[in-house]
């Protein structure tokens, strides 16, 4: 079966393209309007559920993969960055405290079956002056990300640990991604 991912973002394409050189890009367009009954720590799976349903619904012969990245501190979710108040109001936020990196992933393998997990980092925040903020925010990187920073990128300045697994936190758990993969296709 030929894979579709349910994405536009670059980072998860490259990391994709570990684990199968072939597959198709199909951005979901859906609105991320989510239940108030979903627990946070579950968006993210839910809107990768959502955004897989919506690729599979036009491709239902493919494996389509769906993903979602939340960023989460204090039990709220952080979105991508509105504008450069947003984005210095969120890093201020985490400077110097530990949040959760969620990853959400829903693979569907056709109508037969699927699978859906998360995967949670645990990422720890130096202590950040608001020079090194208004110094980040000036590279541009943070507003196409979750929780306004990237930590494959310059915001990997700003990060003194993490626990867990980094590739989910740039957006893509592959090494349970690939895991699942083979588990879904095995008869």
């Amino acid at each position: 079966m030929d894979i579709v991912l349910a994405s536009a973002s670059p980072r998860r394409q490259e990391l994709l393209k570990i684990i199968c050189n072939s597959f198709e890009t199909i951005p979901a367009d859906i609105d991320e309007i989510v239940p108030a009954d979903i627990p946070t720590e579950k968006v993210a799976e839910y809107l990768a559920g959502k955004k897989a349903r919506h690729v599979l619904s036009s491709h239902p012969d493919k494996i389509v993969i769906g993903c979602d990245t939340t960023v989460i501190i204090d039990d709220k979710i952080l979105g991508k960055p509105v504008d450069e108040n947003d984005c210095k109001n969120m890093l201020k936020m985490l400077s110097g405290r530990t949040h959760k990196v969620i990853t959400g992933v829903a693979i569907f393998f056709g109508n037969e079956k699927s699978i859906f997990f998360s995967e949670t980092t645990a990422v720890k925040f130096y202590e950040l002056s608001d020079s090194e903020i208004i110094s980040y925010i000036a590279t541009s990187e943070p507003f196409d990300k979750a929780g306004g920073y990237g930590i494959q990128g310059f915001g990997a300045l700003l990060v003194e640990r993490i626990d867990g697994d980094y590739f989910n936190v740039v957006g893509l758990p592959i090494a349970k991604l690939k895991r699942a993969l083979d588990t879904g296709l095995q008869k």
